[in-house]
């Protein structure tokens, strides 16, 4: 299946970030829903394991497992606000992990690899629906162009390998990801999870849900497993060294007050939700088009906003305890 990308016999997956949401989603994908194929091996790597930031730590463990494909997961993150502040050490950070993966598995002779952008990479000002041409048409916003411009320098840095090298390294940008082992700060988290967060804690507490903002801006969610079983199609089929959009349609975009009403109803709040327009909105839209995966994938089924979220929520409650919050 592997054989077009230039490797025969069976893959050895190695996963950087593969403790987070989208690690954690395609390990389910692997081991519940049958994505794995006979002889295959898939390696789930946490901060554990290595701190890619360090050259020698980045070798070390990629010469320990000796993949032939890596999904390219790990980032250094944080909520917007974090971002705000510290637009230099994200730049810093990120540009050390994502050079030290890249050109290992280059030295290493790695057949193949599929890192993971952001949709903040878009420009701020733009035409929408934004697509995989447009990536570069404009700067970032402002609040966290440091990890902004650090991803967006993956596409850059891939089609360099490729235009020297002939590597088919790529890269896909998933819109707002949510789902099971996010981290659900409500300080640090993506925003569907931190809402879920304050919603559970005032339910419990009797307390109104303050949501910061209007509620106005608008975004494409796309859950967790969608994503997962996505990257691992592009992990076996997909042979651009551009990058792909991955992102339910233009038409799913939903405002953030329909989305806490949703989580309302999953979580059975029935408090006030206040939204305080004091703190900042970001940015109103970053609507982007999935017309790329589409001429793939025409019949690929995103599972339903209402269905993913309440599923979250029931997670995030069954599994509290120890949940990143």
């Amino acid at each position: 299946m592997t054989s077009r990308v230039g490797h025969s016999g069976p893959m050895r997956v190695l996963v950087t970030g593969g403790s987070g949401l989208v690690g954690k989603a395609i390990e389910h994908v692997v081991q519940k829903e049958g994505g794995k194929l006979e002889g295959e091996e898939w390696i789930f790597l946490s901060m554990k394991d290595a701190d890619l930031v360090d050259a020698g730590q980045t070798r070390a463990v990629f010469e320990k497992y000796r993949p032939t494909h890596v999904i390219h997961l790990a980032a250094k993150v944080g909520g917007l606000y974090l971002h705000m502040r510290e637009n230099l050490q994200f730049l810093r950070d990120n540009i050390k992990i994502n050079d030290n993966v890249l050109q290992t598995a280059h030295e290493m002779g790695i057949t193949k690899v599929v890192s993971c952008l952001s949709s903040c990479i878009f420009p701020d000002k733009t035409t929408y629906p934004i697509d995989e041409t447009m990536i570069h048409d404009g700067p970032p916003h402002d609040s966290n162009f440091g990890y902004s411009h650090a991803k967006r320098m993956i596409d850059v840095q891939n089609r360099a390998y490729f235009q020297q090298h002939g590597r088919r390294y790529t890269a896909v940008i998933p819109t707002n990801v949510f789902g099971p082992y996010d981290n659900f700060s409500t300080e640090n988290g993506h925003v569907l999870s931190a809402l879920i967060n304050k919603t559970y804690k005032a339910k419990k507490e009797g307390s109104p849900v303050n949501v910061c903002g209007s509620g106005a801006p608008r975004r494409q969610f796309i859950y967790s497993l969608d994503l997962g079983r996505l990257i691992i199609w592009v992990l076996r089929e997909y042979e651009e060294v551009d990058p792909i959009i991955l992102s339910v349609g233009e038409e799913d975009e939903v405002s953030i007050k329909e989305a806490v009403d949703t989580i309302a109803v999953a979580l059975d709040f029935k408090g006030k939700i206040h939204f305080d327009t004091t703190l900042s909105d970001g940015q109103m839209r970053k609507t982007a088009s999935n017309g790329k995966l589409r001429s793939y994938l025409p019949d690929f089924t995103f599972t339903p906003l209402k269905e993913a979220i309440k599923m979250t929520c029931d997670w995030f409650v069954a599994n509290y305890d120890t949940a990143r919050t």
